[in-house]
């Protein structure tokens, strides 16, 4: 019997791809979840508000984009406008920063990726939890706000947004691991996805109503940041829930995670040499 080599054993034998899938996801909850709190609070940790800041900074932005817009844009009732305007844009808020942070997970974590064992789900569901906990304090701090002047988006919140909500964190973990994916393949990904954010931004009805686009709303329909915006924003302003079009969406989510858990598996031992 042919002894092994100690340094033969290596990447495979160490089986760092152990729990690639959704199980090691549900089994190591605690500590991607508490990683990515610890981030959140050395954000801040030295400041007296704390992460306050993020939901203060964000309705600061939001107030006055909203009196400016109003007033370029002549809208019929600003009150009603800057609500629309700021859940439009503290959703896209974690639309945007997650695909950016995507776009260069893999580059920033190659250290922890070549050196250890920990399969790459981890680090994208701890970039995933960071986000969702950021974006969770900015929705907090605007919907308290906002509800001094609507009261009817607390009852809103309470009685339709869970499925909405819970399609848009779907959303933002595959769209996360697409993006990391692509980033570590292509170097230049990375440069683009900040202009393609913008594009789609510009284009995708936050600053104004759909009905802005005129023919061009085709733009909005196909557009899956923005689908994955709406049913949310909806949900709170006008209390509409559709509820067919939510579970095909989940469905469609789903099916997302577990493509991108699969790819993640997939090009486990290529993404050391991507990066």
């Amino acid at each position: 019997m042919q002894t092994p080599i100690p340094g033969d054993m290596g990447l495979r034998e160490a089986n760092p791809a152990t729990g690639q899938g959704l199980f090691f996801a549900f089994r190591t909850a605690r500590a991607w979840w508490y990683s990515a709190w610890l981030r959140t609070l050395a954000r801040f940790s030295r400041t007296t508000l704390g992460s306050f800041w993020m939901g203060l900074s964000n309705l600061l932005s939001v107030g006055v984009l909203g009196v400016v817009y109003g007033t370029v844009l002549n809208v019929q009732d600003p009150i009603r406008y800057i609500i629309y305007l700021g859940l439009g844009i503290t959703i896209w808020g974690l639309i945007s920063m997650t695909s950016v942070a995507g776009s260069t997970l893999f580059m920033q974590r190659r250290d922890q990726l070549v050196n250890n064992a920990l399969p790459s789900i981890f680090y994208c569901l701890e970039e995933w939890a960071f986000q969702l906990q950021t974006f969770a304090q900015a929705f907090v701090v605007i919907l308290v706000a906002f509800a001094f002047l609507d009261p009817a988006l607390l009852l809103n919140a309470v009685r339709f947004i869970w499925l909405p909500m819970l399609n848009l964190s779907l959303f933002a973990f595959w769209i996360l691991v697409l993006m990391a994916l692509l980033g570590a393949r292509f170097k230049d990904f990375a440069q683009l996805m900040p202009i393609i954010l913008q594009l789609l931004f510009l284009v995708s009805p936050i600053l104004y109503k759909r009905e802005g686009l005129g023919r061009l709303g085709l733009l909005a329909d196909f557009n899956p940041f923005y689908q994955a915006l709406a049913p949310l924003r909806n949900a709170l302003i006008d209390g509409r829930l559709q509820l067919g079009s939510e579970v095909m969406s989940l469905v469609i989510n789903g099916l997302g995670v577990m493509l991108a858990v699969w790819a993640l598996r997939r090009l486990r031992y290529r993404l050391p040499l991507w990066i």
